[in-house]
């Protein structure tokens, strides 16, 4: 996909479509901005002390999806993909042998997942728990996950202008 293939969502659409197109088009910025790099430049850290990086940044959001959407809105006992108790922003320090490959992988299915759960009413509440509220509706998460991706694609514009120069989308 290229940032001339995103969609954003009509103008007048109703409230759900609305929402769902909102975060989908976020979701396909992140990707944009990944969009043909190698795997040392997914790495590239954007300026020092930060070690942000793109590859952070998707591991991230597949965590904020499975966070949100499993374990908040279903209440499922869905395990971290890569923080630890140890590390909490370990999703941000991926291992030498943890590949970006993988963590596209990971993140699509996150998000094929979230979907799948989004697929409720916009007024149906939260059956787990997160430290920020004891109640949420699908509404609310929908808010908070394009809010999320707004606030990274931010990092990921920064980023992949520092690895490439590259600015669109």
């Amino acid at each position: 996909m290229t940032a001339d293939e995103r969609k954003l969502p009509d103008g007048a659409a109703g409230e759900r479509e609305m929402l769902e197109g909102w975060l989908e088009f976020h979701r396909a910025t992140l990707a944009v901005k990944c969009q043909g790099l190698d795997e040392q430049q997914v790495r590239e850290a954007s300026v020092p002390p930060s070690d942000l990086t793109l590859l952070g940044l998707v591991r991230h959001m597949a965590e904020v999806e499975r966070g949100w959407f499993r374990k908040v809105m279903t209440g499922e006992d869905a395990g971290p993909i890569y923080y630890t108790d140890e590390d909490r922003d370990r999703d941000f320090h991926p291992r030498e042998d943890e590949t970006w490959e993988e963590a596209y992988a990971t993140w699509q299915a996150e998000i094929a997942r979230s979907r799948e759960i989004a697929t409720a009413s916009l007024d149906d509440l939260a059956v787990g728990k997160h430290r920020l509220s004891e109640t949420f509706n699908l509404r609310w998460i929908y808010t908070h996950m394009i809010e999320e991706y707004a606030r990274h694609n931010g990092h990921a514009d920064l980023i992949r202008e520092r690895i490439d120069g590259a600015t669109e989308a």
